[in-house]
C-alpha cells in the first residue's frame, strides 16, 4: 500500500465524481442509501444498545456506498447485495469491520460525552433525536458552546475513519492501523479535502436555493403546498447525501495505490483502480 499526494483541485474532481456516478445509476444508488439509513434507524431502536449499534454500522454503510459507486462507474448495476459486502468476505475481514464499527461508536459517544460536560447533555440529546430543538435552546450560550466543541472534536474522528473501511476491506489493513493511515492520508492531502468540503458545501447550498425558488414559484401558482415543499426538501437532502457518500470512493482511489488482484476478492473490489 502506497500513499498518493494529489493537487488541491482534485477535491473538486471528487465532488464531480460523486455527482457523475449518481447520474449513472440514480435509482439504485438512492435506494441503497435509503436502505442503509433505514437499517441504522432500525438498529437504533434496539433496547439499551440501539444507538451504539447504529453508530457501529456506519463504517459498513460507508463501505457499501463505496462499493456501489465503484460498481456503477464500471457499468454494472449495484444490487442490494453490496449492503452486506462488509459481512460476506473472509472471517478476518468481518472481525476487522466489527472492531472498526465498535471503535467508531466509542469515539462518537466520547465526543457527545465531552460536549455534555459543557451544556449538561442538551446538544447530545438534540443531535441523537431524544429531545426537539427549540429557539430558546438554540440561542443558549451553553448549547452553542457544546455544538462547536462537538464539531471541533468530530473533525479528527471523521478523518480517522474516512479511509478506514476501504483500507480494511480492499487492502486488508488491521483496524487500528487503518485509522492511522487514514489520518495520514487526509493530512497529507488536506488541501484537496478542503476543496472537497467547499465543493460539497456549495453543491448543497445551490441545490437548496434552486429547490426553494422552484417551490416558491409553484406555490405562487397554487401548484404546491408548504407540506409538499418540506417533503421535497427532505428528499433533496437525502439525494445529495447519497451523492456525497458515493464520492468517498474517489477520495480513496486517489489517495492510495490500488491493491493487487486477489482471487478471493469480489470483482468490484479488484477493479477499484479502474473507477474513472
Amino acid at each position: 500500500m502506497k500513499l498518493r499526494i494529489v493537487p488541491a483541485s482534485t477535491g473538486l474532481t471528487w465532488v464531480k465524481g460523486g455527482i457523475s456516478v449518481f447520474r449513472r445509476q440514480p435509482m439504485a444508488i438512492a435506494a441503497l442509501f435509503f436502505m442503509t439509513m433505514a437499517a441504522m434507524s432500525l438498529a437504533s431502536i434496539v433496547p439499551l444498545i440501539g444507538p451504539a449499534l447504529a453508530l457501529g454500522l456506519l463504517p459498513s454503510a460507508t463501505l457499501a456506498m463505496m462499493v456501489a459507486a465503484a460498481e456503477a462507474m464500471q457499468g454494472r448495476f449495484p444490487t442490494p447485495a453490496v449492503l452486506l459486502v462488509a459481512f460476506r468476505t473472509s472471517k478476518q475481514h468481518l472481525r476487522h469491520m466489527v472492531v472498526l464499527g465498535a471503535l467508531y461508536a466509542v469515539g462518537f459517544l466520547l465526543v457527545m460525552g465531552l460536549s455534555a460536560l459543557v451544556d449538561g447533555g442538551q446538544f447530545a440529546q438534540v443531535y441523537l433525536g431524544h429531545i426537539p430543538m427549540t429557539e430558546e435552546l438554540a440561542e443558549s450560550d451553553a448549547f452553542q458552546s457544546a455544538m462547536w466543541l462537538a464539531m471541533l472534536l468530530y473533525l479528527p474522528l471523521s478523518l480517522l475513519f474516512w479511509h478506514a473501511p476501504g483500507l480494511v476491506h480492499w487492502h486488508g489493513v488491521p483496524p487500528v492501523k487503518s485509522l492511522f493511515f487514514s489520518l495520514v492520508a487526509c493530512g497529507r492531502n488536506f488541501s484537496a479535502f478542503i476543496f472537497f468540503g467547499l465543493g460539497w458545501l456549495g453543491a448543497f447550498a445551490l441545490g437548496g436555493v434552486l429547490m426553494s425558488l422552484i417551490g416558491a414559484l409553484l406555490a405562487v401558482l397554487g401548484l404546491f403546498s408548504a407540506g409538499a415543499m418540506a417533503g421535497l426538501m427532505v428528499a433533496l437532502a437525502m439525494i445529495m447525501a447519497a451523492m456525497f457518500f458515493s464520492s468517498i470512493v474517489f477520495t480513496f482511489r486517489d489517495c492510495f495505490e490500488p491493491p493487487p488482484p486477489a482471487p478471493d476478492v469480489d470483482l468490484p473490489d479488484t477493479k477499484l483502480d479502474s473507477v474513472l
